[in-house]
C-alpha cells in the first residue's frame, strides 16, 4: 500500500464515522409502539406508559413485549432461535425488533410531524 492509499482509506473512514454520528444524534424519540403480525397492525401502545403485552403471532407463536421507562423490549418468545429476545431495547423513531418465525414486528413511531413533512406540504 502506498501513502496515498492510506490517506484515502483514512478519509473514507472519517466520513463514514461522521455520517454514523450524525445519524445517531439526529434520531427522534418515538412515542408509539406499533406491533404488526403478518404485516397487519395488531396493536398500538404508547411508549410512555409502562406495560407488559403478550403478542400472538402466526401458528400460535407468542412474544412477550415489555414497555418500561420509555423503552420497548421483547423479553420472551416461543420461537426456536430467540433472536428477537436478544435484540436491544428500542426507543427511537424507526427502530424495530423482528421475530421472523412468528412474523411479529415491533416498531417505534413518532406521531409528531417531522420538519421535512411540514415543509413538503
Amino acid at each position: 500500500m502506498k501513502r496515498n492509499d492510506i490517506i484515502l482509506i483514512i478519509i473514507i473512514l472519517v466520513f463514514a464515522a461522521a455520517g454514523l454520528l450524525f445519524m445517531n444524534f439526529t434520531k427522534k424519540d418515538g412515542d408509539m409502539v406499533v406491533v404488526k403480525v403478518d404485516g397487519k397492525v395488531y396493536k398500538e401502545l404508547p411508549l410512555n406508559k409502562d406495560t407488559t403485552f403478550e403478542i400472538t403471532g402466526v401458528r400460535g407463536g407468542r412474544n412477550l413485549l415489555v414497555i418500561k421507562d420509555g423503552h420497548a423490549d421483547v423479553v420472551d418468545a416461543t420461537c426456536p432461535d430467540k433472536l428477537c429476545v436478544n435484540q436491544r431495547q428500542i426507543d427511537k423513531d424507526g427502530e424495530t425488533i423482528v421475530c421472523l418465525p412468528n412474523k411479529v414486528v415491533v416498531e417505534i413511531e413518532s406521531s409528531k410531524e417531522s420538519d421535512v413533512d411540514a415543509v413538503a406540504q
